[in-house]
């Protein structure tokens, strides 16, 4: 059986002190430890052989296994597993070879501080990502705390609160929590102008004016929250689109002619770490597509220059794909054959060639076969009619 070899302990403010009796004697006893400058700060009495986090910071899983026949110490902040680098290191290193040392997590002192329940707030980072993530949690009453990259953080997070009409925000910068040199900074999100410490978290506690923007993590969102040419999937038809994708945490989705990318937008938007390529030959398409990515809270959506069938070979293999453009016999084959077992297909037709292809697949793979109307009413004169968009046959399926 493996051993245990590496140690990856959770280290506080307090330092040492904080650390339990068998914990602090773990560290004492090591040979070498592997930390930032602040976490050798913080164990500064124990007389160990130190390493800087290399660059590139993936050059560290090569490090740490050039250490496996020593006594071999990480140190982090708070929780190793919680947003933090214990879980890319037990990715890549087996982890019966790991023992976690977890440390009150900055998400729960911040929580404490706050007089805040954890069990309901939503629990963020954007240490070391796009800070334009945090877009999607911004709800009415929703209460957030976000582990933040530096001290120009919570400035952006407050841009981005009163652009949406949530100005009114409550923010708390906490700093150095549960250490001598604490502090706290209390302010409102349209008038924040605080300088705070780099190493900080944030609570919000968002506040909506009435004219606030709405962006519900359910799918439908209005159309015109998307910069399009025209051609995209319609607010109705993309709900119903995303329903039969069924959006789930992690997951991988292809959207084959993705056009503005409001499909795959909502995709990742729905369900947390939710991943999408978005496949798209168009120049402009593109470019509209990652201005809505970054606009609706996910710059992580990739976006591929192509058309498929041929672009696909040699992609990571979905959990979901939806078919809004570009459909073929050839395409359904390609994408049918690199999709996961379990994974779900929708393809959308609007115009009489396409509806053939899906009826011919339909007859073949079977699944489900709807059409979908949807009408609005607007103006007749100084009256008030129906005005119907053109239907949509909807295809999908799961794969068994």
């Amino acid at each position: 059986m493996t051993q245990p070899w590496l140690h990856i302990v959770g280290i506080g403010e307090d330092g040492m002190e904080g650390l339990s009796p068998a914990t602090r004697a773990v560290v004492e006893a090591a040979e070498v430890i592997l930390g930032g400058e602040r976490h050798h700060a913080l164990s500064g009495s124990v007389t160990a052989e130190r390493l800087a986090w290399p660059s590139p910071f993936d050059a560290m899983i090569d490090t740490l296994r050039g250490l496996r026949h020593r006594r071999a110490v990480v140190l982090v902040t708070g929780d190793p597993l919680w947003f933090s680098v214990g879980a890319r290191i037990g990715r890549a290193i087996d982890p019966s070879e790991i023992v976690y040392h977890p440390q009150i997590s900055a998400f729960q002192l911040a929580s404490a501080r706050m007089g805040w329940s954890l069990a309901d707030v939503e629990t963020l980072t954007v240490h070391g990502r796009p800070v334009a993530q945090m877009v999607a949690f911004i709800q009415p009453d929703a209460r957030l705390l976000i582990l933040t990259t530096g001290a120009g953080t919570p400035n952006q997070i407050a841009a981005y609160l009163a652009e949406r009409g949530f100005g009114q925000s409550r923010m708390t910068v906490l700093a150095a929590m549960g250490g001598k040199d604490e502090a706290r900074f209390d302010g409102v999100a349209e008038s924040w102008d605080h300088v705070v410490p780099p190493f900080n978290t944030l609570a919000v506690e968002c506040i909506a004016a009435p004219d606030a923007a709405l962006l519900p993590r359910v799918p439908g969102l209005a159309d015109d929250l998307f910069q399009s040419d025209g051609t995209m999937t319609k607010q109705e038809i993309r709900a119903a689109t995303l329903a039969k994708l069924m959006p789930m945490r992690g997951a991988l989705l292809w959207d084959i002619g993705c056009g503005s990318g409001s499909v795959a937008i909502e995709w990742m938007r729905a369900a947390r770490y939710a991943r999408a390529i978005g496949i798209e030959p168009r120049d402009d398409r593109r470019a509209m597509a990652a201005a809505n990515a970054l606009a609706l809270g996910v710059p992580k959506l990739e976006l591929l220059d192509g058309s498929a069938p041929d672009c696909l070979d040699g992609l990571t293999a979905p959990d979901a794909i939806f078919i809004g453009g570009g459909l073929s016999e050839a395409v359904f084959d390609a994408a049918w054959s690199a999709l996961r077992p379990l994974g779900r297909l929708v393809a959308n037709a609007v115009t009489l060639e396409s509806e053939a292809v899906l009826m011919a697949l339909h007859a073949r793979h079977g699944g489900d076969l709807v059409r979908l109307s949807v009408c609005r009413a607007e103006p007749v004169g100084r009256l008030t009619g129906w005005r119907a968009a053109m239907p949509v046959t909807q295809w999908s399926l799961v794969k068994r």
